[in-house]
């Protein structure tokens, strides 16, 4: 059954989807060369695919043999219907694997989703991410028009490759309060250090520089000829350097002064602020110190002086028979 007809051109993968994922690889694939592979479900609007349920499916492949493999599409038919009567507003657009990259069998695999999806976007997830960054890659399976000559097999049939498509993370409204009670006794959102900020833009700084690496390295095969030149590639670096700021200029050069010595101002006068009112804080403890030392010698005094007031009538009565 085919329901999604436009091409893609950009994929949401919702929390849902990693759990179920996770989820999926833990039972089955943990501490093995296997991986997980299932199905996606959801909704395409304006070419932008929105993954919002997902559901395992029976997978085996040969280790050796790459291009043997088993998918049981009577299960995932089976599952499909019962999803189908819970929420008739999913359908299928894609399918998941935990790669973590493509696999040779994958675009046969992708040729069989083509009979449940006329498009189907493949989701890999990285379940044991090595950096702080978004764990999906998502691809399409398209002709690619360079080259007819090399794009086809032995049989004259146009071979068909997978292209990169950008993929990010959404959720809605209930998805992100249900976030927020998984992630409650795992970490304080609300309380922001120093080391947090410090390390959020050490990640940053790491996320940046591979990139810039993949662009260097990719620029190095187009010019080795080990890759055909792709102008839209091309033309999207160009765009990248276009838009950097020109940093070595006097105007900009005062601003980022200025700015810096204005947040290093309201640094300063933090610091003293905070050290003020630890003083205050200090000295009331000392003085509510004394005075509660004073209270105590005064309640000690007040108890020795009745003592003694009731041990003197007695003398007096002993010294009156005597």
């Amino acid at each position: 059954m085919v329901v999604v007809s436009r091409t893609p051109n950009s994929v949401v993968v919702h929390p849902l989807v990693l759990l179920g994922v996770v989820d999926h690889y833990n039972r089955v694939c943990k501490d093995t060369n296997k991986r997980a592979v299932g199905v996606l479900l959801g909704s395409v609007s304006q070419g932008r695919v929105s993954c919002t349920n997902s559901f395992a499916v029976p997978f085996e492949e040969e280790e050796q043999d790459s291009s043997v493999w088993f998918l049981d599409h009577n299960f995932l038919e089976s599952m499909w219907a019962m999803f189908r009567k819970v929420n008739a507003r999913e359908h299928i657009v894609g399918w998941y694997s935990t790669g973590p990259k493509i696999r040779p069998a994958d675009l046969d695999v992708n040729e069989l989703f083509r009979r449940y999806c006329s498009n189907p976007v493949l989701v890999i997830v990285d379940v044991e991410p090595k950096e702080d960054s978004i764990p999906t890659q998502a691809y399409i399976s398209v002709e690619d028009p360079i080259e007819d000559n090399k794009l086809k097999d032995g049989r004259g049939s146009r071979v068909r490759t997978f292209r990169h498509l950008p993929s990010e993370l959404g959720a809605a409204d209930a998805e992100q309060v249900g976030i927020g009670h998984l992630l409650r006794d795992v970490k304080d959102a609300t309380i922001a250090t120093l080391s947090d900020d410090l390390k959020s833009k050490i990640l940053s700084l790491k996320s940046l520089e591979s990139r810039l690496k993949d662009i260097e390295t990719y620029l190095k095969s187009v010019v080795d000829g080990e890759l055909p030149l792709n102008h839209e590639i091309l033309n999207t670096i160009q765009e990248i350097f276009n838009i950097l700021p020109t940093l070595f200029t006097p105007q900009v050069m005062n601003a980022f002064l200025v700015e810096t010595n204005d947040i290093m101002l309201v640094l300063y006068l933090a610091s003293l602020i905070r050290s003020v009112i630890a003083l205050n804080d200090l000295t009331n403890n000392k003085l509510s110190l004394r005075e509660g030392e004073r209270k105590a010698a005064d309640m000690l005094q007040e108890k020795r002086a009745k003592l003694k007031q009731q041990e003197t009538p007695g003398s007096t009565a002993k010294d009156r028979k005597k």
